[in-house]
């Protein structure tokens, strides 16, 4: 109704002699098929002086558009004889040297088209089975035609086909399959023409998102031949997976590379650490992979673990701490290392800075286990770092809770203003923990 009314105003208001029928019907089409084309509004007193030039305008940008119209033509395509296709694919071979023609080409309205394809989605009536069984089928002698204008005989096949050979393409060129969302296959002797300008990476997310190809009575068999091809459905699972199997790997090494590496203590991994590449003791899909990148994006983003709790129960099982710093641990652990530490040195707690809450010793640790002080919860520690910004800080020590916390610290023997200068350099003292025959466990101070 909105559109007969604009039209009525338009002839009762405004209508010039030099107008036609179809120049009205296209000003009051042009606002619902090209939304996208600003119009100047005229008023009342220079809209006779300004009619033509708007006119004019309107046919200009309507000729060089790449979109559409609806009612532009809707004659039926497949009733065209082979003469009329065949001259409109030699037209389109002339301008652009192949007939490789992207699934969005719109023939424009030149003299270098026939006229009756003019505003027709080439490819999407060319390069179908249905054109092919009425014009090529049961007429042999238009193949050698088509040959001559280099016609892709493979774009006739299903689009699901062309999706998996470029699928498949992209993995031997790239060791995967997780392609861009606005990746399109390049025109390049990599990859066959029946693909080239296939919007690979927008096929990939329907079938994703909305399950394009996976629903009807092959859906079974072409999930197993995505499945074969490695397909992801859940990029976020997928990623997580390769984050953690980065970090398992990084701590065999660590330990393995590290002679003083303590049993089960935390993963650290330097926040500028790559995979090195080309590197025999990591896996080949590992490589350049920024790990540390992905820690500090983990512990200051909630990267992979937001609104998934298994995701950071399985850090946590492997002993790498989503956060760092003071929020590392929380007050009940600090007070539960300060009480230990307290205890084996008298009742009094001047830790030194530099003091890690240490593991057993990697020798004989079955001997040691039992009889170890520190708890394993506690073991990678800072305690002295914790104690330092609680003296400095005044860490832990805000809110309702703070007078407690600091009676506990005094009860411990904290001590809050330590000598200034640097700590004696002598020879360390080890408390011995068990002696049993063969097996002394000592902890360091």
């Amino acid at each position: 109704m909105i559109y007969i009314f604009e039209l009525f105003l338009l002839l009762l208001c405004c209508w010039p002699s030099n107008y036609s029928a179809i120049d009205a019907f296209v000003l009051v089409q042009r606002r619902r098929d090209f939304p996208q084309i600003k119009v100047r509004r005229y008023s009342s007193t220079d809209i006779t002086s300004s009619r033509n030039r708007y006119n004019t305008r309107y046919y200009n940008t309507l000729l060089q558009s790449t979109v559409q119209p609806r009612w532009w033509n809707k004659r039926d395509i497949s009733e065209l004889p082979f003469d009329s296709s065949l001259r409109v694919l030699e037209a389109y071979h002339r301008i652009h040297g192949d007939l490789v023609i992207p699934g969005s080409f719109i023939v424009p309205s030149t003299n270098e088209y026939p006229k009756e394809w003019h505003g027709v989605k080439l490819a999407k009536h060319i390069y179908t089975m249905r054109w092919w069984q009425r014009h090529i089928s049961q007429n042999k002698d238009r193949v050698s035609q088509l040959n001559k204008l280099s016609f892709v005989w493979e774009r006739l096949q299903p689009r699901w086909n062309l999706f998996v050979d470029a699928l498949g393409i992209y993995r031997n060129l790239y060791g995967d399959v997780m392609v861009p969302a606005t990746f399109t296959v390049p025109r390049s002797n990599d990859w066959p023409k029946a693909c080239w300008d296939l919007p690979l990476g927008g096929i990939v997310q329907r079938v994703r998102l909305r399950h394009d190809y996976l629903i009807g009575d092959n859906a079974i068999e072409r999930k197993q031949q995505l499945d074969r091809l490695g397909f992801v459905y859940d990029v976020s699972e997928y990623k997580f997976q390769k984050f953690l199997k980065a970090l398992k790997w990084f701590n065999r090494l660590d330990r393995e590379n590290s002679a003083s590496s303590q049993l089960n203590s935390a993963i650290r991994v330097p926040s500028k650490f790559v995979v090195p590449d080309n590197d025999e003791r990591w896996p080949s899909d590992l490589w350049n992979y920024q790990l540390g990148a992905k820690c500090m994006a983990v512990r200051q983003k909630k990267l992979y673990v937001k609104g998934h709790p298994e995701r950071k129960q399985a850090l946590e099982d492997i002993g790498f701490r989503r956060r760092s710093g003071n929020a590392s641990f929380g007050w009940l652990d600090v007070v539960h290392g300060a009480a230990i530490y307290s205890q084996m040195h008298g009742r009094e707690l001047n830790v030194p800075f530099s003091f890690v809450v240490p593991a057993p010793p990697t020798e004989n640790p079955e001997g040691c286990l039992d009889s170890w002080p520190w708890p394993e919860r506690l073991w990678g520690l800072k305690l002295g770092q914790r104690l330092k910004d609680v003296r400095l800080k005044g860490a832990y020590l805000k809110g309702k809770d703070a007078e407690l916390r600091r009676a506990q610290l005094d009860n411990l023997g904290f001590v809050w203003k330590p000598p200034r200068g640097r700590r004696r350099r002598g020879i360390q003292t080890e408390d011995v923990v068990e002696e049993d025959d063969d097996i002394i466990c000592t902890v360091p101070e």
